[in-house]
Formats: structure tokens, sequence, C-alpha cells
């Protein structure tokens, strides 16, 4: 929890390059692309939600980045500068449960790579006995890979932040390549004049236009959870400026990923008697050449590696290192959320059907999106950077605003996150009716960022906390040298006094 010493920033513009390159080569972000087709759109629509959604996320990324960048201190410690001490673990709560959802998904996907891996060697695993229930949502053979992925990763998250990045560089050399490869296949098995370039919406008018919008709604809620807490890997970086390549890298990243995702799904369309393969371990499933198919799929395993460990656990292990800090270090926390978000929480019926997948993107940006409001008011437009990082380890510091809750803060969730509650529950259980509401939930991250911004701004400027309003920031350097020099104070005094006695 405590700010990075020097010697700790270790992170250059490098890295950070790498980093992103290794996370938008992500099974997740293939999915999304391709799933867009599955609901209709085609790929002239679904492109462009991709590519305006990560330049928003991208934004709001670097200057939730810059924080970190500036202060070296983690999401769950910075978040009490605007939440309040203890309004702030109401924040931190959410983000672990997310990131449990989200390491889920993402272990069951390097299941599915792994099940194609070893397909490939043993083709009779195809027809291994299931001895469970047709409504499972999963095979026997399925769980066999999903346990075995679940070792594959397991001693990964035993390594410390600091020498993790060695995993996104080698990701981001080996993975790209793959996957230009199969985009490469795609062109060639199904020229675009006759396949991409050929399809057409299904929807139009208003149908279209929301379909869209919830479109770009799941392109921000993929990587929602890293722009509120991308302090706990921009808090590494050498100086503030390493950081800001990720307003360029993410979107180019992510828009070519997501045409890659686009281009061989509707290859697939087209090779594949016409349904929509949005799973590319579901299109590998189909090929006939088992060498490509294991490779392949093994450059999916490498991709989910380091996406699961770099977005879910190492950023659950953060936040509970914050909720339970004399018993959880960061590596307990990752064990803590191999465990529950591996097992407990059943990944395979949330990704049963592209639909469902979509609604779960969805749902996850109804808290996100005014966190990472919040956050951005709070250093940029109500205090200008100046803010004081000792407090914010201080239960009864200058953060502590009422009791421990920043109501202003309150106030702002409260009128954000409600009006897309309707929506939420209807995604998950569409026979509930809501009307339209669910017009709103259609772009929950945009409205849930822009009210708590908005509200939160107004409510700070009107009624300021003025404790909380400096002359100056105060960083951990300035409180260490204060230290230094209370220390040489006190031994100049010692010194004194042992004169004193001398004489």
């Amino acid at each position: 929890m405590d700010p990075v010493p020097p010697k700790g920033r270790t992170w250059t513009t490098f890295n950070y390059i790498a980093y992103w390159v290794s996370d938008a080569t992500n099974v997740a972000v293939w999915e999304l692309a391709s799933s867009m087709l599955a609901t209709g759109l085609s790929w002239r629509q679904a492109l462009p939600a991709i590519a305006v959604g990560h330049i928003i996320i991208s934004i709001v990324m670097v200057l939730n980045g810059t924080v970190g960048a500036r202060l070296h201190v983690s999401f769950p410690v910075l978040n009490r500068s605007s939440f309040g001490f203890w309004f702030s673990y109401f924040s931190v709560v959410s983000r672990v449960v997310l990131s449990m959802f989200w390491f889920g998904i993402q272990t069951y996907t390097g299941s599915e790579c792994v099940y194609q891996m070893l397909k490939a060697i043993w083709p009779s695993l195809a027809h291994l006995h299931n001895g469970l229930a047709p409504g499972a949502n999963i095979t026997t053979a399925g769980i066999m890979c999903y346990f075995l992925y679940w070792l594959i990763q397991f001693p990964l998250m035993l390594v410390s932040p600091q020498k993790i990045r060695w995993l996104f560089m080698i990701k981001a050399f080996v993975v790209p390549p793959a996957w230009l490869a199969m985009l490469i296949w795609s062109f060639v098995k199904v020229p675009s004049s006759k396949g991409l370039f050929e399809q057409h919406s299904a929807l139009s008018g208003s149908a279209m236009s929301y379909a869209w919008l919830s479109a770009l709604n799941s392109a921000l809620g993929i990587y929602s959870t890293l722009a509120v807490n991308i302090p706990d890997f921009t808090r590494y970086a050498k100086n503030e400026q390493a950081q800001r390549v990720q307003l360029v890298i993410i979107p180019v990243a992510f828009t070519l990923v997501g045409f890659t995702g686009i281009a061989v799904t509707s290859a697939g369309m087209s090779l594949y008697g016409g349904a929509v393969l949005w799973d590319p371990l579901k299109l590998i499933d189909h090929w006939d050449n088992r060498a490509a198919a294991f490779f392949a799929s093994f450059s999916f395993v490498l991709a989910t590696l380091g996406t699961n460990i770099s977005a879910n656990s190492l950023s659950a292990a953060n936040d509970m290192t914050v909720l339970f800090p004399r018993y959880i270090n960061i590596r307990r926390g990752q064990v803590i959320c191999a465990i529950l978000g591996g097992w407990a929480l059943c990944p395979w019926e949330i990704l049963a059907s592209a639909q469902g997948f979509l609604s779960f993107m969805n749902g996850y940006t109804v808290f996100l999106g005014p966190f990472a409001g919040i956050m951005v008011a709070d250093y940029w437009i109500v205090h200008h950077g100046k803010v004081d990082v000792p407090s914010m380890y201080r239960p009864h510091g200058r953060y502590r605003y009422t009791y421990g809750f920043n109501w202003r803060a309150v106030v702002a969730i409260l009128l954000s996150v409600p009006p897309n509650m309707p929506g939420l529950i209807s995604s998950i259980n569409p026979k509930i009716a809501v009307g339209g509401a669910m017009k709103i939930f259609d772009f929950a991250w945009i409205f849930g960022f822009t009210v708590a911004l908005t509200v939160y701004s107004v409510l700070s400027l009107a009624f300021p906390a003025k404790d909380t309003f400096l002359a100056e920031a105060i960083t951990s350097e300035d409180a260490d040298e204060n230290v230094e020099s209370e220390q040489s104070s006190h031994i100049e005094k010692k010194g004194v006094d042992e004169d004193i006695k001398v004489v």
C-alpha cells in the first residue's frame, strides 16, 4: 500500500506499449468485436463503435494514470481523497467482485484454448464421454481443461508486479504475428469482395442506433475497470510522461484487434454454414489442419494468461490488501482471487451466448463509469492536482470528510447508478419489462461517467470541503523529507543534551 519508492519505478514508455499490445491481443476483445456481428451490426458499424469507445477510454485512462504516475500510489489509496476514507471501501469492494468475475471468464476462455491444443494432439478428446447434464453449459472435457489451465496460470500469479512486465513483452512479440496470420488466412479463404465487404446490417432506424450505442458501451466496458485502477500500474512509471503513450496505443491496438476479430468471424460465416462463430476457439474447432489449430490455440493461451494476471488477479489483489492489510498481501490476494473467481462464479454460464456476453459487458459499466467520473472530477476539476498523499493513509486525516464519507460522492453515485439498474435487471432477465429505462442502459458508462463527474464537481465547488483544499500538493517525497528533517533535529538536540550532561 505504500507509495512506490524511486528504485521501484521501472516502467518505461516501451513497457506501456508492450502492456497494451499485450492486453489488446485478448480473446475478450476479439469476442467483443465478433459478437457485435451476432447482434445484427455490420462491420462498418461495429468497427467505429470499437474505435470511438477506446478513444474515450484512453483519455480517461491517461487522466487517472497521470495521478498514479505523479503520486506513485495505488487506486484503493488514491480513491480515499474523493470518496472519503471509509466510503472508498465501497468502490474497492465493487472492484474486487468485478475483477473476480473477469478472472473466471478469462480462465474459462483459456481453458477453451487448452482444449483446442489437446484436441490437435489427441483428436479423440472430442469424443470423450460427457458425464455432466446438457444444461450445465460445460462438458467433462471442458471442466478438465479448465482445471488444467487454472494450474498453468497459478504460478505466474506469484510473480511481483515489477517483474511481471516481462510476460507482457513476450506476449506482445509472440501473439500479434499469430493473429496476423489468422487475418491473412481469412482474406485468402474468403476474398473481401465475397465476404467481409459484402455484409450489411440487419438493423435499421432506432433499433440500429440503440444497437450501436450498446456496442459502444460494450467497447467502453471491456477496459472500464482499468480506467479506474490504472494507477495500480502507472505508479511504477519512471515518470508521468512514460504512460502518456496510452492515449495513442490503446485506440490503435484495440481497433486493429477488433478488425481482426470481425474479419476472421466474417470469413467463418462464409466457410462454415453462415453461423456467427463469435468465439474464435469455436472457429478453430472447424479447422482440419491440426498444426495450425495447435499453434493458433497456443497464441490464445498466451494472450489470455497475460490479460488475466494484469487486468484481473493483480487488480483484485491490490484491492484486497487495502481491505485486510494485516492478513492479505498481493500474492495472497491473487490466490484468493484464483479460488473464488476461478471456481465459485461459474463463468461458463456467462459465456453461454453472445447476447449474454454483451449483457455482462454492459452491466459491468454501471458502477465503473461513475467511479471514473468522480476520480477525474476530484483530482483535475475540484483540487487541480493539489492533494495530500500522507493524509490518504490517515483514518482521521483531511480526507475523513463526514464520518469517513464524502457526501458529495455519495450523492453522485445515487444520481448516476440507480437510473441504470432497471436496464441491468432486464438484461439479466429479459422477461422483466422496464420500458424506456432500457434505452439509458444502452449507454450506461457514458451516462454514469457524465452524471457523476458533473454532480460531484458542482457539489464540491458549491459546498467545498475546505480542509481538502491546499496551496500545493503534498507528496510522499515531501513526507520523507519532513521525517528526515525531524530525525536530524532530534539527533542534533540529543547531541546537545549529551554535551550538557558531559559538562
